[in-house]
């Protein structure tokens, strides 16, 4: 079994980074509710709780057994997670004087295995609004700041840590250091954990959970399902049947051209033609949800009278990555509104399918990597995010196929100028954006009354927040050129410097 450690989610807005820096140090790692412990089994090597908006003091704060946990494994408790440990095991914990957010610097009090080749002022980040106040007995203090008695202790016999500060993020300059001493020098992890080695486990074990069966997939053109493809076929071949549906709200030219790139990467693939159904679906509907629902339904349909077509299928193949899973078990349960674009949570029941998601263990930079190890094109493998409903969205409004038409053409120039100009990487999305507004202009000796089109461009890790990218003026003034002047029925072009949040990447 691969080895792990095992993170349990207490609701702080940081878990997901604690994962994430502990795969960046090639040791696997699942993030878990605190209330749904899975076993210690043999292959969990450690075990980490998060921090937490939450009080220890509250009447109904969330509990966790730890006795339970580092009698069997090593126990690093995180913000909340050491205030729990010093709570629950017979220390003190009181409100600060002041909350403590932003900046601090780390006094090492006593050697500790925890913070070997830390050194001393060490720039730390801190977010609590409690002080660990007393510490449990057994344990000694290990660390300070200049506003804190107590950053980090532990336990005198036990691999049992505690820490009032935030590794995970990088304003904790030697918080790597730190996690990195956790796994390796406390719980002895191999740190084997690897893209290929993913791709290695996952094809064995997809060979036999698969067999002989056969497996329907549906293509979008983005990173996570033509990564999910490709392991699939990587691990049963031709028993792969992919359908790529043309939704008319595609990229210009991107249903040819994604298309010819499957199918020169050797996959088994059917596309459909369908723009005509879904602009029919979308008339007169202008509420950005119901335009999803529309596109949703339509999509469902089409999809699933094509997998009918299709003998003997057991298995619906899914692109589902580890956020998606993470958002459906959080411990504040799944998020009130999830857009209904971002699976096909809703096919028929009567198509009965067994369902299978080779990357729903993945963040969205690992599925990056993994696709490289099985030679994605890197057209594909470096293509910026785009919305499930496509252009559906980006044209505030009704959808027509004249507003699309246009809308392709801007966009096409912009991811043009992008490229060439060597800004498209430095990117994480870009788009143009059809607004319902009309403006006044002057196009040679005439009056011009036409359509305003939004530049969106955004840099971010992960897309949950994200800035204005800082296009250079001189970029931006020849896409606007180009646009006008090619673009029929554009007079005139913005550039959209929103961050998120407040804002959010898309418009609808």
């Amino acid at each position: 079994m691969q080895e792990m450690i095992l993170i349990l989610d207490v609701g702080s807005q940081y878990t997901q980074l604690i994962a994430r820096r502990i795969r960046e140090l090639n040791v696997y790692c699942e993030i878990h509710p605190f209330n749904k412990i899975p076993p210690i089994s043999s292959n969990i090597k450690g075990v980490i709780i998060s921090g937490s908006p939450h009080s220890v003091n509250e009447n109904d704060a969330p509990y966790i057994d730890l006795e339970s946990i580092f009698t069997k494994v090593p126990l690093l408790g995180v913000c909340y997670g050491a205030q729990l440990m010093a709570f629950q095991l017979g220390g003190g914990v009181k409100r600060s004087n002041s909350r403590e957010y932003g900046r601090s610097f780390l006094l090492p009090t006593h050697k500790s295995k925890l913070l070997n080749h830390i050194p001393t002022n060490s720039q730390i980040w801190m977010s609590h609004g409690d002080t660990i106040a007393e510490i449990p007995k057994d344990f000694i203090i290990t660390a300070k700041t200049d506003d804190i008695p107590v950053a980090a202790f532990e336990h005198r016999t036990l691999p049992v840590y505690g820490i009032q500060f935030h590794p995970e993020v990088t304003h904790s300059v030697d918080g790597s250091t730190l996690l990195e001493n956790f796994l390796k020098d406390i719980c002895h992890c191999k740190h084997d954990w690897s893209s290929a080695s993913f791709v290695d486990q996952t094809v064995r074990e997809l060979k036999a959970k698969l067999g002989q069966d056969r497996v329907v997939l549906g293509l979008s053109g983005g990173v996570d399902s033509s990564v999910a493809a490709i392991i699939l076929n990587e691990a049963i071949g031709s028993q792969l049947f992919c359908i790529f549906v043309d939704n008319g709200l595609l990229r210009k030219n991107e249903f040819e051209q994604v298309l010819h790139d499957y199918r020169e990467m050797g996959l088994n693939i059917h596309g459909v033609r369908a723009s005509a159904r879904f602009l029919d679906a979308l008339k007169g509907i202008e509420e950005p949800e119901e335009k999803r629902k529309a596109i949703g339904r339509t999509f469902i349909e089409i999809f699933d009278e094509e997998a009918q077509k299709i003998e003997n299928v057991t298995w619906l193949g899914q692109g589902t990555i580890y956020p998606d899973v993470i958002e459906s078990v959080s411990v504040n349960g799944p998020s009130a509104k999830i857009k209904s674009h971002h699976n096909v949570g809703g096919l028929p029941e009567t198509m009965k399918l067994k369902v299978v998601e080779p990357l729903r263990t993945l963040f969205k930079d690992e599925v990056r990597k993994v696709g490289k190890v099985l030679g994605l094109s890197s057209l594909i493998l470096n293509r910026h995010p785009f919305p499930g409903p496509g252009l559906a969205i980006r044209i505030l409004g009704e959808v027509t196929e004249a507003k699309v038409k246009l809308l392709q053409e801007a966009d096409a120039i912009f991811i043009d100028h992008l490229r060439s100009s060597g800004e498209y990487d430095k990117v994480w999305q870009a788009g143009a954006i059809f607004l319902p507004v009309k403006s006044v202009g002057v196009m040679g000796d005439e009056r011009s009354y036409e359509h305003v089109i939004c530049l969106r461009a955004v840099t971010s890790l992960d897309g949950m927040t994200a800035d204005f990218s800082h296009l250079p003026y001189e970029l931006l003034s020849k896409i606007s050129v180009d646009i006008i002047n090619k673009v029929k029925g554009i007079n005139r072009v913005v550039f959209d410097i929103s961050s998120k949040p407040p804002a959010t990447i898309e418009w609808e």
